[in-house]
């Protein structure tokens, strides 16, 4: 026999040996027979859920070729036809058709692929699928799906090939991937995961019929590598075992479960305003989540006691096989007949496989024969059995649900979003309003002032050009009248001639004439004044156009203004709506609705959002563009340094969220968002700032990379600054989890005890709050596991830096604390601080050994009190000390 566990030897002569000659009769003798189950299993096609049936013939041993050599093969396949040929003897065989045909040629590849491949595409698009192997012990059942391809990749199996599509088609952002893998052991459901957990029972949904594990361990994967990992822990403990059959046959029936949650998301409709145009608003999608599984069953064996020559408890465990096998050979007749009753509860296999055969999920079955003369009474019976399970028919059905949840926190991002943009809109109109105002205020001041003093100087003009006229005539005036006055002398006198005064008189005529022209001038001057001041006083009613267009301008954007408004009102009461539909479809889940509750409450939810969004355009279509598309990090970032509070509040939630993700992290870190962060804990006091940045840094920490970077830019010190100064629980929740997160890295160990990061966490302490708690305890029992490993390999000597610092006392307390978070991490610290002598005296004195002896005893996780055995046992203080006190452990 060969040496792996489905008994093939790759190598072997078979594969060069031809088949003996024989005599074929041109037509099919009396004794012949072609078996056709039904006209749908010629045709994959005509039944969608029928449950398709491939056979694998495997290669001859090096046992088969010695005992054979004198005898035909008992199978003869014909691959092109899709039929096997099962001799009877030299002259009649039986013959049968199946879906595929596969050689002991085909490789592992084609295998998978006309097998597997279909049922994981249809697990992709929601369905659930199963893929099992049926066989005699030691035909290859193992090989086909279970191989890993360690030394040769192109042995890979169905497990490992099934698992590389997955990984190739899932989007690590928005999928998740679970795996189980469990066996069934003599009735007795097992998980090769954790062999402790050895009796898992299994529970039937009575509305449903679904059936589930709720004992089993499920491990999320992300990739290949650990999903390999995985398969080796389990091949490990699966129970195998040395017969005259196979050198390493399977005494139990392996079941992998891969889980497969799915996010889809709908198109989105563009939400038209009252003006008909486009609205920067979009109507959200709701984005559907499908559940699916792919279930691969690798039986046991079949076998014959006589051949296989178990005894004892081999015995036994064959007895079970058998007997399992039975009660599904008898579902999958009751299947094929179409019964009334099927036996599904008659074992416990059955009841797992229930939605594999009959159910709703995509089957393919493979069933590996050997092509040896000796065991031809089990290989038609293996063929019957594939015969007949081609006759079964499933109803495939996918799961899908709405992720109101998801949809949810965009509507709030989108709502955020919208709201800090109103806000920047605001203020930004606003100032440019002021700066509207100032500009006019100038303008029309310097105008005024202009005006002003060119009327100033005008009327000074006149006024002294008036004044010195004035004082012209009166010097004339006077001089006329002296003139007069010596005239009327020299007349009385009879002095002088006539004619002297008609000269004066022509004389004084003509500065009257003269004083009259510049009169005249005078008025017409200030005629000239009137017409400019009628020029000036234009341009200040142009001044009031122009407030008046400010005004304008001014009703505009507020007009703008309280259409965003109503925009975001529209928002919130989607929001609320969403919220209320969420709620409603949780009670209908609560209380067991049916599907026909679903439908009204979807129906209805159409109703409402078809009011409040009515007016739909018709235009192109857009999906939801993310956070970083909309608005930008650096956008993000720079708001942090906003003077306006809620600005800087709306901020740093933002980014807090965003670094909740580990896809955003890296970018937001190489975009200084960390040092934002910390700027915001040094320069600002506010308490919602300070913890929402505080629970961002926290996100952060959880990377190791960007560990290193936040001791570099002093972040413990900011940390245990704002730890000591707050009062907030949250807020102290925050810090002492960024804190926590940071003590589970070795390398900034030091660093982080001399910066004073464990007198931090003991000093949040004193907030008494369960949560801050539980958060002190896990950077408590993080920096005492890195301690623990540091000294194992030699980096650190001495004592514990936490019993240096104190915090012995409130371990010692808290080791049976009412919360089991804090009590299972204060547990796992004090054991590995148990683990080094030099710490022993100071825990016997501050009582921690008492501690340690209940925890072996009482503690409810297995691992923490093997480890708290092994610490008392291994560590002579401990050991001298309970010798002395008389205290069995």
């Amino acid at each position: 026999m060969a040496s792996n566990r489905n008994g093939v030897q790759r190598g072997s002569a078979k594969f060069d040996r031809p088949l003996k000659p024989r005599p074929r009769p041109s037509s099919p003798s009396p004794g012949s027979a072609l078996r056709r189950p039904n006209a749908a299993a010629r045709n994959g096609d005509a039944v969608p859920g029928r449950v398709r049936v491939a056979v694998r013939l495997r290669p001859q041993n090096a046992e088969e070729m010695i005992a054979d050599a004198d005898f035909a093969d008992c199978v003869e396949l014909q691959p092109e036809l899709k039929r096997l040929k099962l001799r009877r003897n030299n002259w009649d065989s039986d013959t049968y058709e199946f879906d595929e045909v596969l050689t002991e040629f085909a490789s592992q590849k084609r295998v998978y692929e006309v097998v597997a491949k279909p049922v994981v595409e249809s697990v992709l698009d929601g369905y659930n699928g199963t893929v099992m192997a049926y066989g005699q012990t030691g035909t290859g059942k193992t090989f086909t799906l279970g191989r890993l391809g360690e030394v040769d990749a192109s042995d890979r199996g169905i497990m490992v090939r099934s698992m590389e599509d997955i990984f190739a088609d899932l989007s690590p952002d928005t999928d998740s991937v679970t795996v189980s893998y469990l066996q069934l052991y003599m009735e007795t459901l097992q998980d090769l995961l954790n062999p402790a957990n050895d009796n898992i029972p299994i529970v039937e949904d009575p509305r449903s019929g679904d059936v589930s594990m709720p004992g089993a361990t499920l491990v999320e994967i992300t990739d290949q590598h650990s999903f390999l990992e995985l398969l080796r822990i389990g091949e490990a403990n699966r129970v195998a075992a040395n017969t005259k059959l196979n050198t390493e046959s399977s005494r139990s029936h392996a079941i992998l479960t891969v889980h497969i949650k799915r996010s889809v998301l709908e198109n989105e409709d563009i939400v038209s305003s009252q003006n008909g145009d486009a609205s920067h608003l979009t109507k959200p999608s709701k984005p559907l989540v499908r559940k699916s599984k792919l279930v691969v069953v690798d039986l046991a064996g079949s076998e014959r006691v006589h051949k296989s020559g178990s005894e004892g408890h081999m015995l036994e465990e064959a007895k079970s096989i058998n007997l399992s096998l039975s009660s599904l050979g008898k579902c999958i007749n009751a299947l094929a007949e179409n019964n009334a009753h099927v036996p599904f509860r008659d074992s416990k296999l059955t009841r797992m496989l229930r939605d594999s055969f009959g159910g709703t999920a995509r089957t393919s079955l493979i069933v590996t024969v050997g092509p040896s003369p000796r065991h031809r009474g089990e290989t038609s019976s293996t063929i019957l059995f594939g015969q007949r399970a081609m006759k079964v028919e499933n109803m495939l059905k996918i799961k899908e649900e709405f992720d109101y949840k998801s949809l949810s926190r965009k509507l709030e991002i989108q709502l955020d979003k919208l709201i800090a943009e109103n806000e920047r809109q605001h203020k930004a109109f606003e100032d440019e309003v002021e700066k509207v105002n100032l500009e006019a205020q100038c303008r029309i001041a310097e105008v005024e002032r202009n005006f002003a003093d060119a009327l100033e100087k005008e009327r000074l003009k006149c006024q002294m050009e008036y004044m010195e006229l004035v004082k012209e005539l009166e010097q004339k005036l006077v001089l006329n009248q002296e003139r007069n006055d010596c005239n009327s002398f020299v007349a009385d006198n009879g002095e002088g001639p006539a004619s002297s005064s008609t000269d004066e008189v022509a004389e004084v005529k003509m500065l009257l004439e003269t004083e009259r022209n510049r009169r005249k001038a005078a008025e017409e001057e200030v005629g000239h004044l009137k017409s400019q001041l009628g020029k000036h006083m234009p341009s200040e009613a142009g001044g009031d156009v122009e407030i008046i267009k400010l005004r304008n301008i001014l009703e505009d954007e507020a007009n703008q203004k309280k259409r965003l408004e109503e925009e975001i009102i529209i928002l919130r009461s989607q929001l609320l709506q969403l919220n209320f539909e969420a709620d409603q479809m949780r009670r209908c889940l609560e209380n067991g609705s049916s599907g026909s509750t679903f439908s009204a409450l979807d129906s209805s939810t159409t109703q409402v959002r078809h009011s409040q969004f009515k007016d739909v355009a018709n235009g192109q279509k857009s999906s939801v563009a993310t956070l970083f598309e909309q608005v930008g990090l650096q956008k993000i970032l720079s708001l942090l340094e906003s003077d306006d509070a809620n600005v800087r509040i709306h901020a740093v939630k933002v980014v807090a969220n965003l670094a909740a993700e580990e896809a955003n992290q890296k970018r937001i870190v190489e975009a200084g968002g960390l040092t934002s962060l910390l700027m915001l804990l040094r320069r600002y006091e506010d308490e919602t700032v300070r913890r929402v940045a505080a629970g961002a840094i926290a996100n952060l920490a959880m990377n190791e990379a960007n560990q290193e970077l936040i001791m570099a830019e002093g972040g413990i010190t900011l940390l245990s600054m704002t730890a000591s100064d707050a009062e907030d629980p949250q807020t102290l929740r925050m810090v002492a989890g960024a804190i926590a997160n940071l003590c589970g890295n070795d390398r900034i160990l030091m660093t982080l005890r001399s910066q004073g990061g464990i007198k931090a966490l003991l000093g949040i302490v004193r907030c008494g709050h369960p949560d801050v708690l539980s958060q002190v305890a896990r950077g408590i029992a993080n920096f005492a596991k890195c301690e623990s490993r540091a000294s194992n390999q030699g980096i650190k000597s001495g004592r514990s830096f936490l019993i240096e610092d104190g915090a012995l006392p409130w371990i010692v307390q808290n080791a049976n604390n009412e919360a089991a978070p804090i009590r299972r991490h204060i547990e796992l610290a004090l054991c590995h601080l148990a683990q080094h002598e030099v710490n022993s005296k100071d825990l016997i004195g501050g009582g921690a050994l008492w501690e340690l002896v209940r925890i072996s005893q009482d503690c409810s996780r297995e691992d923490i009190r093997n480890l708290a055995r092994r610490t008392l046992s291994s560590v002579s203080t401990f050991k001298s000390e309970l010798r002395r006190l008389r205290i069995d452990y």
